[in-house]
């Protein structure tokens, strides 16, 4: 602030001093309501109408607040538009401290107001941007629409100019209010809304009836014929590159156990057992016919007494695909120690395809699946110290709130 809370003080005592400092103020804050520089910053969706804000058609400029500054150091406004994960939550309050003050923030959306549609049933959303940093004006939507901003940034001036040398700015304080269940609460204000409107409505269909007006002549809605049209075939999907049947067959030369995981697909399902996983993988790799060279994905379906592991490779050069299923049986381990223990156990696909390394170590921090022989199977998303498996059945979380239904 300098030495603007100083001015009363030496100007005060002085005949006319107080109508000086009082010009100083508003000449200060109006330069200061005029001229905010948002930090270049967006948390999610509603990042995206933050940005067509400063577009011609809107031109956030008639505001002052065309300049969007990239380093936090040059910025004075923090509009935090979207959700904000807990992952994320340390790098906006470190973006925060790094503004200097005078400082204001603008909560941009029911998701950085509440959480949104993320509130309920989530281990990983921050339910408020006010529990990160202090917020001056909270804008719901979803998304709000420019429009909504540019109210945002008026009222934001209205509370600056009421700021001044003898009642200088501070940093607001963090909520620290109690989790409350507001999806209840509204849906509990909706049905006493509903009550009265249906009492209401019931009343005024009795008057109408006892007492119509004299024009009225009752409607008759007349039944439109539905008008019938002919199927139309299908057309065939083009066959790329080989056609399931000959793929199956080439797959039985090198596991003859092997299954169709399911009928009638475009793309070929195959179900291997565990201990035939890797080496199947890499025959069908090496294999000049099938020349599996592009791993698509790893990922896990979790079902109640296994896990069902899907690999999906493709061939870049013939252009068929093949996904291969793996069953794998769930250890039984004590139910005080279920939640948070690794349930199964696979052979890794990184000697083959390094790509794998960061797509089994998402399904090994997500489901709890071990992959042997994997080089680096640590937490990709979720801190180290994370308990729990998110995308497991049985998952439990402190921070979740279920929604009721």
């Amino acid at each position: 602030m300098g030495i603007m809370p100083f001015i009363p003080k030496i100007l005060d005592p002085v005949p006319g001093g107080k109508t000086i400092v009082n010009m100083v103020d508003y000449v200060v804050n109006w330069a200061r309501a005029n001229s905010l520089w948002p930090l270049t910053y967006g948390t999610s969706c509603c990042a995206i109408e933050m940005m067509s804000s400063s577009m011609a058609r809107y031109d956030i400029a008639r505001f002052g607040s065309e300049v969007f500054r990239d380093s936090p150091r040059q910025a004075d406004l923090f509009i935090i538009a979207g959700t904000i994960t807990k992952r994320m939550a340390p790098a906006v309050q470190m973006l925060w401290e790094q503004i200097p003050g005078p400082k204001y923030s603008i909560a941009m959306g029911a998701c950085t107001i509440s959480g949104g549609p993320f509130r309920y049933d989530n281990y990983a959303v921050v339910r408020g941007a006010e529990q990160v940093i202090p917020v001056d004006v909270f804008i719901p939507g979803c998304p709000p629409r420019p429009e909504a901003l540019f109210h945002g940034l008026l009222k934001l001036r209205e509370k600056i100019m009421k700021e001044s040398s003898r009642n200088p700015w501070k940093e607001g304080a963090l909520s620290e209010s109690e989790e409350r269940n507001r999806y209840k609460e509204a849906a509990a204000a909706w049905a006493e809304l509903e009550k009265i409107k249906d009492e209401e409505m019931a009343i005024a269909r009795e008057q109408f009836k006892s007492n119509p007006p004299e024009n009225y002549v009752p409607y008759k809605a007349i039944r439109v014929q539905k008008e019938t049209f002919p199927d139309i075939p299908l057309k065939e999907n083009l066959q790329v590159g080989k056609s399931t049947e000959s793929l199956f067959e080439i797959a039985k030369k090198y596991s003859p156990e092997i299954q169709i995981h399911t009928e009638n697909n475009e793309i070929l399902h195959l179900s291997v057992s565990k201990e035939q996983y890797f080496s199947l993988v890499e025959s069908l790799k090496k294999d000049s016919e099938m020349n599996l060279d592009y791993l698509i994905d790893v990922t896990a379906v979790d079902y109640e007494n296994h896990f069902e592991l899907v690999a999906q490779l493709m061939s870049i050069t013939l252009g068929h695909k093949v996904f291969i299923h793996v069953d794998l049986l769930k250890e039984n381990v004590p139910e005080e120690t279920k939640d948070n223990a690794l349930l199964a156990s696979v052979s890794s696909l990184v000697p083959l395809y390094p790509a794998a390394e960061f797509k089994e170590r998402e399904v090994f921090e997500m489901f709890g699946i071990h992959f042997e022989s994997h080089p680096d199977l640590r937490h990709l998303f979720l801190d180290e110290d994370f308990k729990g498996f998110p995308l497991r059945k049985d998952f439990k979380h402190p921070h979740i709130i279920p929604k009721p239904v």
